[in-house]
C-alpha cells in the first residue's frame, strides 16, 4: 500500500505544480486526496486542528516581525552606508570592489534574512561601479548573484523559521547554527575572487585611501554591527527568544531609517503593507506543508521509506548523496520555499533512522536552497539580476558555476565534519 500511495502522491503533484498551481493549495489538495483515497480518517477535522495549530504556533510569531525588519531595511540608506564603510577595508585586496559584493550581501543579509532584497539592494549600487571601473562582468556578476543566496544562511533567515517549524526544532538553535557555515561560505567566496583576480588582474580600484579615510567610513557600519549582535547575540546568550530578538531587530531596523531621513509614512505603509503580503504568502505554504505532513505520517510513508533504504543496507554518505541528488534535481523545477516543505516531511525522518542531527539537516537543505536560487530555469536569483545588469541568463548561468561549485564542496565538507554547523548550538545554554 506504501508504494501505491507514494506513487499517487508524487503524480499529484506532479500534475497540479505542472499546471501552475501555487505550492500552498497544491499540497492540500494532495494530502486530501491520499488521506481520502488510503484511509477512512475525517479529513475535515484533521484539517481544521492543522490549520489552528499553525495559527496558534509560538514559533511563527518571529516570522512577521523578521519580514518587517527587512522591508524596513532595504528601503533605508544601509546599503549605501555599507559601500562607502566597506571600500576602504578592502581597496588594496587582490579583486578589490569585488570582495564589497560578498561581504555587504553577507553583512546585509544578517540584518534582512532576504535573498531577493538583498541582491537588488546591494547589486544596484555595485554593478554600476563595476562597470565604470572595467571589472570582468563574469565575476562581478557572478559573485552578486551567488552572494545574495547568502540571505538564507546567515540568520535570521525565513527558510530557517519554515524549516525550523516544519522539522519542529529549535529555532534559535538553527539561527545560531547558520553563523559559523555562513562566514565560512563567505571567506571562501572572497578567497576564490581574490585567486581569480590575480589571474586575469582584476584589482580595479586606484584611489589610495589612507587609515584615517578607514576610521572616518567606518562608522558607516557600525549601525548594521550592533544590529546584528543584539539580534543574535540575544538569542545566543539565552536572553531572548527567537521571537523577541525579532521585536528588537524591529526596533532597530525602524530607528535606522528614522535616522537615515528616509522613513516617511509613506514609506512605513509600504513596509506594512509589504509585510502583511510577504507573511501570508509564506503561511498559506506553511499550512499546505504541514496538512502534507500529517497526511504522509498517516500513511505511514515516512517510516516505510526510512525501513526500506535501511534493508538495503545503504550507508549514511550514500542517503546522503541520494538526497542531494533529490534536491539537485528539485532545485532545476522549483523554488527554495517549496522545496523545503515539500521534501522535510519525508526525509527527516530517514536523517534521524542515520542518527543525524535535525540542525545539521536544516542546515544542509539551506545550502542546498541556495543552490537552488541560482540554478536555471527557475532559480530567482538568476531573474534578478538578469534585470539589474541586463545580460543574458545564459552569460549569468555560467558565471555562477563556480560558486555552485563552491558551495558544493562545502555541502561535502559539513557532511564530514558536521561539527562546523553543531559546535555553536552545543554551546547554548552553557
Amino acid at each position: 500500500m506504501e508504494l501505491t500511495a507514494l506513487i499517487t502522491i508524487l503524480l499529484i503533484l506532479a500534475v497540479l505544480l505542472g499546471s501552475g498551481l501555487w505550492i500552498g493549495p497544491t499540497l492540500f489538495i494532495t494530502g486530501w486526496i491520499a488521506l481520502t483515497l488510503f484511509t477512512d480518517l475525517p479529513v475535515l477535522r484533521i484539517l481544521g486542528s492543522v490549520v489552528w495549530n499553525n495559527v496558534n504556533s509560538s514559533s511563527l510569531m518571529a516570522l512577521p516581525l523578521f519580514i518587517m525588519m527587512g522591508e524596513f531595511l532595504v528601503r533605508s540608506r544601509i546599503s549605501d552606508d555599507l559601500f562607502e564603510g566597506l571600500t576602504p577595508w578592502v581597496a588594496k585586496l587582490p579583486g578589490g570592489l569585488l570582495h564589497v559584493n560578498v561581504i555587504a550581501s553577507a553583512l546585509f543579509a544578517a540584518i534582512t534574512g532576504s535573498v531577493n532584497a538583498t541582491t537588488a539592494t546591494v547589486g544596484k549600487i555595485t554593478i554600476p561601479e563595476f562597470r565604470k571601473r572595467g571589472y570582468d562582468e563574469s565575476l562581478s556578476i557572478g559573485s552578486l548573484a551567488s552572494s545574495g543566496t547568502l540571505g538564507i544562511l546567515i540568520p535570521p533567515s525565513v527558510p530557517m523559521l519554515i524549516y525550523g517549524v516544519a522539522a519542529n526544532v529549535s529555532i534559535g538553535k538553527l539561527f545560531i547554527a547558520g553563523i559559523v557555515p555562513g562566514i565560512i561560505l563567505m571567506f571562501c567566496f572572497c578567497l576564490y575572487l581574490g585567486v581569480m583576480a590575480v589571474i586575469r588582474h582584476e584589482n580595479r580600484i586606484t584611489e589610495n585611501f589612507t587609515w584615517g579615510d578607514r576610521l572616518r567610513r567606518s562608522p558607516k557600519i557600525v549601525p548594521v554591527i550592533v544590529l546584528i549582535a543584539f539580534v543574535l547575540g540575544s538569542i545566543y546568550a539565552g536572553w531572548a527568544t527567537p521571537t523577541e530578538a525579532a521585536a528588537i531587530g524591529v526596533l532597530g531596523s525602524m530607528i535606522l531609517g528614522v535616522g537615515s531621513g528616509c522613513m516617511t509614512f509613506k514609506i512605513f505603509t509600504e513596509c506594512l503593507v509589504g509585510t502583511v503580503k510577504t507573511n501570508c504568502m509564506v503561511m498559506l505554504i506553511l499550512i499546505g506543508a504541514s496538512f502534507f505532513s500529517v497526511s504522509l505520517g498517516f500513511l505511514g510513508l515516512p517510516k516505510w521509506i526510512s525501513a526500506t533504504l535501511v534493508s538495503y543496507g545503504a550507508s549514511k554518505f550514500e542517503v546522503i548523496l541520494l538526497i542531494t541528488c533529490v534536491y539537485l534535481f528539485l532545485g532545476c523545477l522549483i523554488d527554495g520555499y517549496s522545496m523545503i516543505v515539500m521534501t522535510v516531511p519525508m526525509f527527516l525522518p530517514l536523517m534521524e533512522a542515520y542518527n543525524m542531527d535535525p540542525i545539521w539537516y536544516g542546515i544542509f537543505v539551506i545550502l542546498l536552497v541556495q543552490v537552488a536560487n541560482i540554478t536555471p530555469p527557475v532559480g530567482f536569483n538568476l531573474f534578478l539580476v538578469t534585470g539589474l545588469a541586463h545580460r543574458s541568463i545564459g552569460f549569468i548561468s555560467k558565471a555562477v558555476l563556480p560558486f555552485i561549485g563552491i558551495i558544493g564542496l562545502f555541502v561535502a565538507l559539513i557532511t564530514i565534519f558536521p561539527e562546523i554547523v553543531l559546535f555553536l548550538p552545543g554551546m547554548m545554554g552553557r
